[in-house]
């Protein structure tokens, strides 16, 4: 008879690797995190290391993420897809995205009311439908400044 040998668990991470890349920049490369909230088209959505796999389409929003001892750094994405694959990874894809200190409430403020007159007839209509995209971005961008 084989002598069978005992086998262990492997230990389970507590963290989640993120990766958030830009075109033309990488914020993280599979770094350890705890936590990362996501704004997806379904809903606000917090994303933990084992968590079930899936695919997002983010909308123009705040992507948190919480590292180890509390800390948090935010982003603002212009939106994108978040991609939750086995093994706790999780990886973020985005136009735009920038840390949310990088924005100034005023000049956020000016950049509304701008596209306000633009979106209210002001223009072609090519002009028009981009100034209410602009619009949805920057109210959503606004949001978080206040």
């Amino acid at each position: 008879m084989p002598v069978q040998r005992r086998g262990y668990a492997e230990a389970v991470s507590d963290k989640i690797k993120l990766s958030l890349t830009l075109p033309h920049q990488t914020i993280f490369n599979s770094t350890g995190v705890v936590q990362v909230n996501i704004p997806a088209e379904s809903g606000e959505m917090g994303v933990l290391a084992n968590h079930v796999p899936s695919i997002e389409q983010l909308k123009p929003g705040l992507v948190e993420v919480m590292e180890e001892g509390g800390a948090s750094k935010k982003f603002f994405l212009s939106g994108g897809f978040a991609v939750v694959q086995p093994e706790s990874q999780l990886s973020i894809n985005a136009v735009e995205g920038y840390p949310l200190e990088a924005f100034s409430a005023d000049s956020v403020r000016a950049q509304v009311a701008e596209a306000q007159k633009v979106a209210g007839g002001n223009g072609s209509e090519q002009d028009i439908a981009e100034a209410k995209i602009e619009l949805e971005v920057l109210e959503t961008l606004q949001s978080f400044l206040k």
